[in-house]
């Protein structure tokens, strides 16, 4: 299949391509190893930040030789690093990026890679392969293609922190299917990586929580500990998530301690106007999840901080369309007010389920939604 970027874009680009990008890629062909290594660095140097550079790279062809290079035995470990490096950076770009790097089968070449002793090489190789797996346009089969790479990255896992932290985060954007799970979980998933959760890097902790969910009461406390108000909100919510999950799929009763004492009020707690729009998002949705099935779980959210009445607040985003100049801000908010809309709906939907009490609340705070917080309610 063709390395290329779709048609049109194609087209669009390669009017502006510039000789200093040509100049870049013909010095992958020197042959003086020493000139080739300078001009992937240069090329580095010249992509970071520039997603205009990265297409025009990659419409002439650098691709393919990156990766000849870093498939090459005869090529030094700092050059095969190198590569690695500069084709992480051009699946920084954007999609059309991500999908032409995939046409050139970046990911079986990089998968081969990790088989290198050369644990510098395998944290560059790891770096660009989540990046690449985390893009949402990335076939995530391709991680399963080959039964040999599963158990490859679990003996990898203990190498170090950062291989650590790029595999966790593969598998947590990975894991999308019950066949997903079963291969994940067959290849020792959970004991190789239930005892990351010690770890002191955040982003291996993050990822940790989003691919793994197990049953068993010590785990329960590991994420009721991570819920606390001190702790990254992004971790608070995350954890919420897989004590959600873990209560819906039966591992945690519904009256447990760590669902209506922590699990729900953190919820709520990202439910609130201070917290950014995608976490108010997430957290509502979430929450209605939680409580979809146990009235007694909607009793008790209904009553917690003024949830009915702050979720009014879901109704007036943007504040105000007209004070919007940017375009990008504009489409960004009305993204997001929708967003915010359904989410409500969902909450609302789930909160009034079983109980009329309940729903005369929401229906009072809905016929008074654009007047403010319903007094009734509060």
């Amino acid at each position: 299949m063709a390395c290329l970027l779709e048609a049109p874009l194609r087209i669009s680009v390669l009017s502006e391509v510039t000789a200093t990008s040509r100049h870049y890629v013909d010095r992958l062909f020197d042959p003086d190893p020493q000139k080739v290594l300078q001009g992937v660095i240069d090329m580095k140097n010249a992509v970071i930040g520039n997603n205009k550079q990265k297409a025009n790279l990659i419409v002439l062809g650098a691709v393919p030789r990156l990766l000849y290079l870093l498939q090459q035995g005869s090529s030094s470990s700092e050059l095969r690093t190198e590569c690695a490096v500069v084709l992480g950076s051009l699946a920084m770009g954007t999609e059309n990026n991500i999908k032409s790097l995939v046409d050139c089968h970046i990911i079986p070449a990089l998968l081969q890679g990790l088989l290198c002793p050369d644990l510098i090489f395998i944290e560059a190789c790891l770096r660009c392969l989540r990046t690449v797996f985390i893009s949402p346009v990335t076939p995530v089969q391709l991680l399963y293609t080959d039964p040999t790479v599963i158990p490859h990255l679990m003996s990898l896992l203990s190498r170090s922190q950062r291989t650590q932290e790029y595999i966790t985060q593969i598998f947590s954007h990975c894991c999308k299917t019950p066949e997903h799970q079963t291969v994940l979980f067959n290849h020792g998933a959970i004991q190789n990586i239930a005892p990351l959760l010690i770890s002191p890097s955040y982003k291996v902790l993050h990822s940790v929580l989003l691919s793994v969910l197990v049953d068993g009461e010590l785990l329960a406390q590991v994420f009721v500990r991570m819920m606390q108000r001190d702790q990254p909100v992004e971790m608070q919510l995350t954890a919420a998530k897989c004590l959600t999950y873990m209560c819906r799929a039966g591992a945690v009763r519904t009256d447990d301690g760590c669902i209506v004492l922590k699990t729900l009020p953190c919820l709520v707690r990202m439910c609130s106007k201070e917290r950014l729009l995608e976490e108010r998002v997430e957290g509502a949705e979430t929450l209605a999840y939680l409580m979809e099935p146990d009235v007694e779980l909607q009793r008790i959210a209904s009553v917690t901080d003024h949830l009915v009445a702050m979720l009014a607040d879901y109704f007036k985003y943007p504040s105000s369309v007209s004070a919007i100049t940017d375009i990008k801000r504009l489409d960004h908010d009305l993204k997001h007010a929708h967003e915010l809309r359904q989410a409500a709906f969902r909450l609302y939907a789930s909160l009034g389920s079983n109980d009329e009490d309940i729903r005369k609340k929401v229906r009072c705070c809905d016929s008074t939604r654009t007047q403010g917080i319903c007094l009734t309610c509060v």
